[in-house]
């Protein structure tokens, strides 16, 4: 058996090219501003919720997320899962007749835990960088039953707009 023998399926290490995101369509410096200037603009407070939040705001995320991909990283399948999960807890906290904030508290820590799941995503090369910091930021912005709420419809709107740029390719 050789030493050099790289597995005919295209499996891990079988791609001698590697990318580290520079050439992606704008350099790491520069997407590392916009992604931190984007940051900036995502509030979920009902009392200071940007009135774009769900429009501009939304867009820019979903092309930022979309312009760092690259080699096969923040696939829609993948960016699916974390808003799929994100709604399924929304829902748990929203639904019932239950006080909707002792239910937020109670599932809180199951919330948070949405940023151990992206980190692990990034470690296994599903998501990227930029990705794992933006969807990270949001989860950081929840601090009550509402800005979970509009956390969810952000999530939305960034689906949505990722789908229409995938589209238009």
């Amino acid at each position: 058996m050789s030493q050099g023998h790289r597995p005919p399926h295209g499996g891990q290490g079988s791609s001698p090219r590697r990318h580290d995101g520079a050439g992606a369509g704008m350099d790491r410096a520069a997407s590392d501003a916009k992604i931190a200037a984007l940051l900036t603009k995502i509030v979920f407070k009902k009392e200071a919720l940007p009135r774009d939040i769900f429009s501009d705001i939304a867009q820019e995320a979903a092309r930022l997320v979309k312009n760092n991909g690259g080699d096969g990283k923040n696939r829609p399948t993948q960016l699916r899962r974390f808003y799929d999960e994100l709604v399924m807890w929304n829902d748990s906290v929203q639904q019932g007749s239950e006080d909707k904030e002792e239910k937020y508290k109670e599932l809180e820590p199951f919330i948070k835990m949405l940023k151990a799941k992206v980190a692990y995503a990034k470690g296994r090369n599903h998501v990227d960088k930029s990705f794992e910091r933006f969807f990270s930021h949001c989860i950081d912005r929840i601090d009550s039953h509402d800005s979970l709420k509009h956390c969810k419809f952000f999530m939305e709107a960034f689906m949505g707009y990722s789908k229409a740029l995938e589209k238009g390719e």
